[in-house]
């Protein structure tokens, strides 16, 4: 038996003993475990994921696979591979394998960029070959990438969740192994896009600020002039920096923040299908509506149906 292999076996084993531990308290069945930052996921059905945004993280799958889609790009990963997002960015998302004999195992660990920056700045104090930043005048990376998993990060990987059986040493031995792990992701296949997080002046990192500006005021309309501005940037590079990194167009991507926004308003609200479109942005139900259904394949109101007579993560 391959070492990886041997890594992803006690892997499993690991997510499936300490995911039963806790109660699942965020999308796809996730558990915080002791560990700041570090989670633990177990899926059991085919589940279809309705949260708004990715978050900045990177996921290991250990056992079954998801299929994740953000825009027109559509991301799978299996078991023994990882999945990076350095931004929240709106996303469809779910699990393409699990049953209760074979659950969907994840393991999760919040991406901050401080800690990103810290990691790059003692490499390039100690020599250490971190390829060079990225131009202002090019695309930022992509804001999502997934990649097979080294050895080397599987054991990283084991070795956190180890500590959870050892309160002990975890204070003390969980932030050196965080920052390995960030070493093996910036080494790594995806290593810009995470780079990227921790460098305050990247292409990333601007669209980062103008993403953060349309969530937060998701329902106003806006000028994407006056956003490429605000970044630094002429609306052409803007544009085009934009599209890579979230695979959207600024106004699609507020157009799905919208969406995303009032289905889950839709699932837990009492409010009527048009009270919705307008808390969002939509001046018009009958927009709303048309765009809705062109999204999720139903009209609101039979979607919000389907979706509370199913199962569903939020």
């Amino acid at each position: 038996m391959s070492a990886a292999r041997r890594e992803l076996d006690e892997l499993r084993a690991l997510i499936a003993r300490h995911a039963a531990f806790g109660e699942p308290t965020a999308a796809d069945g996730v558990v915080q475990t002791a560990i700041e930052g570090v989670l633990v996921s177990s899926v059991s059905e085919n589940l279809e994921a309705v949260a708004p945004t990715s978050g900045t993280l990177l996921a290991v799958i250990a056992q079954g696979g998801k299929r994740m889609a953000v825009g027109e790009r559509v991301y799978e990963y299996r078991a023994g591979q990882y999945l990076v997002a350095s931004l929240d960015l709106p996303i469809t998302g779910s699990h393409w394998y699990a049953t209760e004999a074979e659950p969907a195992l994840g393991f999760g660990l919040v991406l901050e960029p401080s800690a990103v920056a810290s990691v790059l700045l003692d490499a390039s104090d100690q020599g250490a070959l971190v390829a060079p930043r990225r131009p202002l005048n090019r695309a930022a990376p992509p804001g999502v990438g997934v990649a097979d998993a080294s050895r080397e990060l599987l054991d990283a990987v084991v070795r956190i969740l180890r500590l959870l059986d050892s309160p002990r040493d975890r204070d003390v031995l969980a932030p050196m192994i965080k920052r390995e792990i960030l070493w093996r992701l910036i080494t790594g296949p995806v290593g810009e896009t995470v780079r990227q997080l921790g460098l305050a002046d990247s292409g990333l990192t601007l669209i980062s600020r103008a993403v953060g500006r349309i969530r937060s005021h998701y329902s106003q309309p806006f000028r994407v002039d006056d956003l490429a501005r605000s970044c630094g940037m002429s609306t052409s590079a803007f544009h085009r920096s934009f599209q890579a990194v979230t695979g959207l167009s600024p106004i699609q991507f507020q157009k799905q923040i919208r969406l995303q926004r009032s289905r889950l308003m839709l699932m837990t609200g009492g409010d009527d299908v048009a009270t919705i479109g307008y808390r969002v942005g939509y001046d018009s139900a009958s927009q709303f509506s048309r765009e809705y259904r062109r999204h999720f394949g139903l009209p609101p109101g039979r979607d919000a149906a389907r979706l509370r007579a199913e199962p569903t993560l939020a």
